[in-house]
């Protein structure tokens, strides 16, 4: 993800407040009591087995590992699991990248339908930090690519183990090409791939993005261009954290904008919301530096965002 710097100032007026116990008048949604609850520890785990694949970069061998081990995940899991490969040329270097999404499904057959999505994908180069030794290391990607995936993988098998009672569909999508870089146009790949190739005739009713997850010290401020994109989304999603006791966590006070996964979607007419955390580590310096590391991550923190997503998932499409 890219904050877009030049709206950064806006942010705080931009954005109107949204909904939950913070005085905006909205009342608290009701709660699906029949949702499982979501296994932290689980997920926790699977960000650990992610970074242990090494640098998952287009072209190198943790990048087709953890392919390779997601997918066969996913096949034990998923109603179907559809594969999007697709390649990019470089902007910059003389490179063709090898990329692929990957979506799992569950009721394939429902005509309505919501998506959740994160990049599996890790930065080349740890652009952040503070030696140039170190700025020419990748990043592990922790928190930055394998929280959003833990979070998913560890959704879906609670989907399998106890699917939801009603008919709508639940798509998970794991971009690929997020965040190779350096800049924006080598970035967003799949996002932009999957916008340009979804159908038309059955695009989801919404979408929700999960991104740098995974803090020891989470704050999911609402994203400004969710807001201005998505706003019906955001009173969804933030009701909901709101509902489940994490509104400390989930303030509804405007963030940042960043370009990220999100817009590619919305522009394609898919309301989609951002949940991210803007500061990973004090002043935000863990963030692209090779210190992402599980470590720094938390189960507790994957296990709310995990109780917000299964909430929203088994309430299906009602208010």
């Amino acid at each position: 993800m890219r904050l877009a710097a030049a709206v950064l100032a806006a942010g705080a007026v931009a954005l109107a407040p949204g909904c939950g116990g913070d005085g905006s008048g909205v009342d608290p949604m009701p709660l699906d009591t029949l949702r499982p609850t979501f296994d932290g520890e689980a997920a926790q785990a699977l960000v650990e087995r992610q970074v242990a694949f090494g640098p998952r970069i287009p072209g190198r061998d943790g990048h087709g590992a953890q392919l390779t081990w997601m997918l066969a995940r996913l096949d034990s899991l998923a109603d179907a699991v559809e594969t999007q490969a697709f390649t990019h040329e470089h902007t910059q270097f003389d490179a063709t990248l090898e990329l692929t999404n990957v979506v799992a499904r569950f009721r394939p057959e429902a005509t309505r339908r919501i998506l959740f999505l994160a990049h599996w994908d890790t930065r080349p180069f740890a652009d952040q930090a503070d030696t140039f030794a170190e700025r020419q290391m990748p990043v592990p990607g922790a928190n930055d690519g394998a929280s959003g995936t833990a979070v998913l993988l560890q959704v879906a098998r609670h989907l399998a183990d106890d699917p939801p009672s009603h008919d709508v569909g639940i798509d998970l999508l794991f971009t690929d090409g997020e965040d190779y870089g350096p800049n924006l146009p080598d970035m967003l790949l799949g996002a932009r791939h999957y916008a340009a190739t979804a159908d038309p005739q059955r695009p989801p009713e919404y979408a929700v993005l999960l991104d740098l997850v995974g803090d020891a010290d989470p704050s999911f401020p609402v994203e400004g261009f969710s807001r201005g994109f998505a706003p019906e989304v955001v009173d969804r999603v933030w009701g909901v954290a709101d509902a489940l006791g994490y509104g400390a966590f989930f303030p509804t006070s405007g963030g940042p904008f960043v370009q990220d996964d999100h817009i590619p979607l919305n522009e394609a007419g898919i309301p989609t919301v951002n949940v991210i955390d803007f500061e990973y580590g004090p002043d935000n310096h863990i963030w692209h530096t090779p210190d992402d590391l599980p470590a720094n991550t938390r189960a507790s923190t994957l296990g709310m965002v995990g109780e917000v997503v299964l909430e929203l998932i088994y309430r299906g499409l009602q208010p």
